[in-house]
């Protein structure tokens, strides 16, 4: 019980009532405790009867818009803004409507495009999006669109942050739509076995090139010969290949936020590894949308009060005239 009140602190802001966000803080405590998405391992762990406690899920699930729950969680002093796509496996599910198949051309499953923004080294979710080759197929739809939606849904709130994206985000069309909409951007160029077309502002094709150990800038070129950038390419010792950022920032800051990115992937992983999100088996895609919002809600509160719990127990609080404890001392 205690738990459940102060997760209802931290969700009481999130949600219109004070009455879902108290259904909201025992469904998050359910999933925290069991560890799982399912609504059956989920109502097993929370107090009162699993029966009713399954049905009080169903009509939260039902009546109440999670992703705008979620979009609360952005962070308005964050300096960037994350986008990080995962696949989302589900072997078994062969007649589930929105599942396709993954890039390998044989796993079932479909893709989860978060954003997220950064928070002491870690990153909290805020929004998403989630599509598949079957989705895409059936709505006469594209990955590109979905991505578009994505960052439309947040552009509002990003004001001068940057988006931070990985290389599957760096195609020309994408580079377009955010220079159009005047979005700031700082990608990983994805050179790959085909490096994209490079030219200077006269036309010239441009190679990019760096040495191990150095940095390299490339400012107001063309990808491709339409989308101008900066490109800024750092080789560090003891790594088998360079890694090339394009941004329409000064360059080194477009290579410092990424660096910090990749600090922070981690943050995915765990909503998988700890919370099992990869283990959602809802049969619609709008339920299953659903309880990924509440998965990322549910790991979302648990890292804020971790930290605050953190806060508390290494903060000493010193009144003006006293001294620090000998073996108090850092």
């Amino acid at each position: 019980m205690t738990q459940c009140i102060q997760l209802l602190g931290f969700v009481q802001e999130l949600f219109d009532t004070a009455a879902q966000a108290k259904k909201a803080a025992r469904i998050l405590e359910g999933i925290l405790a069991a560890r799982s998405p399912r609504l059956s391992e989920i109502s097993q762990h929370m107090i009162g009867h699993a029966d009713a406690n399954y049905k009080m899920i169903q009509r939260f699930l039902a009546r109440v818009r999670i992703k705008s729950a979620l979009l609360r969680l952005f962070q308005a002093d964050a300096p960037y803004v994350i986008g990080d796509v995962t696949e989302m496996p589900r072997p078994q599910a062969r007649k589930t409507a929105y599942v396709g198949t993954l890039k390998d051309g044989k796993t079932k499953g479909f893709w989860l495009l978060t954003l997220a923004t950064p928070y002491r080294g870690r990153a909290i979710p805020c929004s998403f999006v989630t599509y598949s080759s079957k989705t895409i197929a059936d709505m006469a739809d594209s990955r590109n669109l979905n991505h578009f939606r994505a960052f439309a849904e947040l552009k509002a709130l990003l004001g001068e942050r940057p988006l931070v994206l990985d290389r599957e985000f760096s195609y020309l069309e994408l580079l377009l739509r955010l220079i159009h909409d005047r979005i700031h951007f700082v990608i990983r160029l994805n050179l790959g076995s085909h490096p994209p077309l490079i030219r200077d502002a006269e036309g010239r094709q441009i190679e990019l090139t760096v040495s191990p150990g150095h940095t390299a800038l490339y400012n107001q070129v063309y990808y491709k010969g339409k989308a101008r950038v900066n490109i800024i390419g750092t080789w560090k010792l003891g790594l088998r290949e360079p890694m090339w950022v394009m941004t329409d920032l000064e360059a080194s800051r477009g290579l410092t936020l990424y660096e910090e990115r990749m600090k922070i992937e981690e943050s995915f992983r765990d909503m998988k590894s700890l919370l099992r999100l990869d283990a959602i088996m809802n049969k619609t895609q709008a339920n299953m949308e659903q309880m990924v919002a509440l998965v990322m809600l549910a790991f979302a509160i648990g890292l804020l009060i971790g930290e605050s719990a953190r806060d508390r127990l290494y903060t000493t609080t010193i009144q003006p005239g006293e001294s620090v404890p000998d073996d108090e001392r850092v």
